[in-house]
């Protein structure tokens, strides 16, 4: 039986720089993200906003839409996260 997992997306303030990322443990890599021991890119732009979530049945769903969004132009981006969250808010402490 596949695991699920997740996309989502970090920025440090809205319209900001945009990372996108998949995991299994959304709560263990948010964490590390947090701590500054997430990807080196994060560190260098403060990334660490978490605007948008989305679950997946398996991890394989989750690295293909992972794919597909990082192909995305910016302007598709920041569209999905105003329809998503229009304030950009924090998600972190909503979803764990």
């Amino acid at each position: 039986m596949s695991e699920g997992g997740w996309t989502y997306i970090l920025t440090n303030k809205p319209n900001g720089v945009l990372y996108i990322g998949v995991t299994t443990d959304l709560a263990a890599r948010m964490m590390q993200h947090r701590r500054g021991a997430g990807s080196a890119f994060c560190r260098k732009y403060g990334l660490d906003r978490l605007v948008l979530v989305e679950p997946h049945d398996s991890i394989v769903k989750a690295i293909t839409r992972e794919k597909a969004l990082k192909a995305w132009q910016s302007a598709w981006k920041i569209r999905l996260i105003d329809a998503a969250n229009p304030q950009w808010d924090d998600l972190f402490e909503r979803i764990l």
